[in-house]
């Protein structure tokens, strides 16, 4: 997966309605200062288009970032791609005309929309923000028509709080299975990562497998493509 470019399109504030978008949609979904807006500045390879800060909470909107990218096609994707596209296939002066060469089934440009959502769990906000924000988070989960994924983020240093858990499970309760990425991969040692791994998947009580990712070194980074690639062409 290449990104060819990328923009901030639309900012959802509390009374705001959401964007009618015709593109697939992934969400980011993590507590407050987790890396969210970290990691979708690393995928997108820019460095400040979603702003980040070392003070919680500085995400208070929904914020929609449109991406341009060439996506990778699985071989089983080109081979549906390929019988599909043959009764497409049309004759122009005795030669056999397709809309597409083998090349160009093996990549193919795709939008797509990196959907930041509110940090949950900051304690310095008011409990009316706190509502606020987490009515944003799920009128969002709920109403999103192109919602393909949902990317949980928790921070591997630590257990995963109430709140990571208490969101995992409202997520499955909505028919998703979320990709959960432990984000600081670069703020522990090799040596202990197994082992963080092992907690959060006890902790959550899953066996799905968890992606290390650092915004420091992009350690992670082509894992969370791969992912990406698959869901764009099976969704």
């Amino acid at each position: 997966m290449i990104i060819k470019d990328a923009m901030l399109e639309t900012v959802c504030g509390i009374t705001s309605r959401l964007p009618e978008n015709i593109y697939p949609e992934i969400a980011f979904c993590g507590k407050s200062n987790v890396g969210k807006s970290s990691l979708i500045n690393a995928l997108l390879n820019r460095k400040s288009l979603a702003r980040t800060s070392s003070s919680p909470g500085k995400t208070q909107t929904i914020n929609f970032y449109k991406a341009v990218c060439l996506i990778k096609m699985s071989t089983d994707t080109q081979e549906n791609t390929a019988l599909r596209d043959e009764k497409k296939t049309s004759y122009k002066d005795g030669r056999i005309t397709s809309p597409e060469t083998s090349a160009d089934l093996k990549k193919r440009d795709m939008s797509l929309y990196f959907v930041d959502l509110p940090g949950y769990g900051y304690a310095d906000v008011s409990v009316e923000a706190k509502k606020q924000w987490g009515r944003m988070i799920e009128n969002y989960l709920n109403l999103s028509r192109n919602l393909k994924c949902i990317f949980l983020l928790v921070d591997i240093r630590h257990k995963p709080s109430e709140n990571d858990k208490l969101m995992y499970e409202w997520i499955l309760k909505r028919g998703f299975e979320p990709v959960i990425i432990a984000t600081k991969l670069d703020k522990i040692k090799r040596s202990v990562l197994e082992r963080h791994i092992r907690i959060i998947k006890q902790e959550l009580n899953t066996n799905s497998d968890i992606i290390a990712f650092s915004a420091t070194d992009k350690r992670g980074r082509q894992e969370i493509f791969g992912i990406i690639d698959r869901l764009l062409y099976t969704g």
